[in-house]
């Protein structure tokens, strides 16, 4: 590893208050701040899990993935410094992943069969229990900003397809045409899996080996002592037209609970839903009285991988410990710990 070190500024602010050092010429990089700062904030981030290898990654690429993952993380542990509520900096950090054409999310979502985007989204806060998700969206803009709108303004947990528009819509929240989602890159992925859907006469969304499973989540500590999570998505590539995965499904892609650990999940949505994932990895924190690291890596690394299932999770807890298991050979991730610690890492190793 080089020691040229990069300066990261926490926040997008001009005169941010925290400088982190990190080494960012490596693509799996972990430092510490130039003089240790104990706080009482924390945030970890994923943008996707699945085969993702080192020979098949351009510099330049490798390089622009980190740099999203510099800014989200970063962003969101300002906001936490600076005293923002923890649903707040979860929203905003996924927001900017969100605005990143490289993830599966928002910019950037993949195809259904049909050509169109349909995406996914959902927050739940570990205090209070209250949770909102939105599914099968196409005209909003933001699907975690609708997400939070659903939990903080609504009676419901769940809103889908035009209900859910129409009520983002109808609290000002930005509407676009779907279009704006597209990108070649996604285009492309959708024309190879229609061709091996062909050839080999297989379902909807059918996953090839060197797909990833994109998704983006953040989970934070924030200085009321509070842990939320939110988990945002396009869904699986060539999926059937109203397929929904585990993101906006609470206790599957998302969990929070004050007594154990927030969670966001990536990974095949199917087995995470029907091994609820994320909830399971809470409650064997809570009721085994065991580690946030021993419960995440059972889950991820044995419950999932005998059921045949792959992606992984970043899960943080009221301790403002962080896990960040994946079973697949690669996972877009960072954190930022309560000791000013920050990892960007995209490889098993």
């Amino acid at each position: 590893m080089t020691s040229k070190l990069k300066q990261i500024k926490i926040g997008v602010a001009v005169g941010a208050l925290t400088l982190i050092n990190c080494p960012l010429a490596s693509a799996d990089a972990t430092s510490t701040t130039n003089k240790p700062l104990k706080t009482n904030v924390a945030i970890a981030i994923h943008g996707g899990a699945g085969t993702i290898l080192k020979s098949s990654m351009t510099l330049e690429k490798e390089a622009a993935y980190k740099r999203v993952l510099e800014n989200a993380v970063t962003h969101g542990y300002y906001l936490l410094q600076n005293g923002e509520k923890g649903e707040v900096a979860v929203v905003e950090t996924i927001k900017i992943l969100e605005s990143s054409p490289l993830f599966n999310a928002g910019i950037g979502a993949v195809y259904t069969y049909d050509g169109e985007h349909e995406l996914d989204a959902s927050i739940m806060h570990g205090g209070t229990k209250n949770a909102g998700a939105v599914a099968g969206v196409k005209t909003i803009r933001s699907p975690i900003e609708a997400a939070r709108l659903v939990m903080d303004s609504s009676p419901h947990v769940l809103l889908s397809g035009k209900g859910a528009e129409e009520y983002a819509a109808q609290n000002g929240l930005e509407q676009v045409d779907n279009k704006v989602f597209d990108t070649e890159f996604r285009k492309d992925a959708l024309d190879k899996a229609k061709a091996r859907m062909a050839q080999v006469h297989t379902g909807y969304g059918t996953q090839q080996g060197n797909e990833r499973f994109g998704t983006v989540g953040a989970v934070v500590l924030d200085s009321n002592g509070n842990i939320v999570a939110g988990t945002s998505t396009g869904g699986m590539t060539a999926k059937r037209y109203g397929r929904i995965g585990d993101s906006p499904i609470i206790g599957a892609g998302t969990y929070a609970d004050n007594e154990s650990c927030a969670v966001s999940a990536t990974g095949h949505g199917e087995y995470f839903i029907r091994y609820h994932v994320a909830s399971d990895i809470c409650a064997r924190m809570k009721y085994q009285e065991i580690s946030l690291k021993k419960a995440a890596d059972t889950v991820v690394n044995d419950i999932l991988v005998k059921a045949g299932g792959e992606g992984g999770v970043v899960a943080i807890d009221g301790e403002g410990n962080i896990a960040m298991p994946f079973n697949s050979k690669g996972m877009y991730r960072a954190s930022i710990d309560m000791n000013g610690k920050i990892t960007i890492a995209i490889y098993r190793d």
